[in-house]
């Protein structure tokens, strides 16, 4: 129960180094999109990958070869996936969700927290993760794609702009 054999855990040291560096070779021809945290797809995707990965390295009954196949199809999936969601406005809709504006101007929009299953303390929580002490200084919260909060605060309209030092080849 906690020792077989020598031969187990070299067969798991060998695989387990195999196995991740053919994972991450992989995962840097595949490209960032890959490990991107930008839907649901994609975290499926990488918890298929980490589930693959163990199963590899403690499971006699499936070989090295049978591993780096799954890989290549989780991947390769992933990148059909995404290409076609480039190129397909029903596949994009099938796969991404789109960004919901949960509070704006001062005002909670009931509906789009109760749709997102969002409560205005996530909000608040938001907000401050962004050092804003007050909501006034609050435009909008946007709930992103990948689940994160976006805080926009409200601008003066005029004044020194953010972009004054940035280089402009227009």
């Amino acid at each position: 129960m906690f020792f077989d054999s020598w031969a187990e855990i070299g067969r798991t040291v060998i695989v387990g180094v195999l196995a991740y560096a053919m994972l991450v070779v992989m995962l840097r021809v595949s490209g960032k999109r890959t490990l991107s945290k930008m839907n649901a797809f994609d975290l499926i995707v990488t918890v298929a990958l980490g589930s693959t990965l163990a199963t590899i390295l403690l499971s006699k009954d499936v070989a090295l070869a049978e591993g780096l196949t799954a890989f290549v199809t989780l991947i390769l999936l992933q990148y059909v996936v995404a290409w076609l969601s480039v190129r397909s406005k029903a596949v994009r809709e099938l796969v991404k969700s789109t960004p919901r504006l949960l509070f704006y101007r001062q005002q909670f929009l009931d509906d789009a927290l109760r749709t997102e299953r969002v409560t205005r303390e996530e909000v608040y929580a938001a907000i401050r993760a962004q050092g804003l002490g007050v909501v006034e200084q609050v435009e909008a919260v946007v709930l992103e794609t990948d689940g994160s909060f976006t805080v926009l605060t409200t601008s003066a309209g005029e004044g020194t702009s953010t972009l004054k030092h940035v280089r402009k080849d227009l």
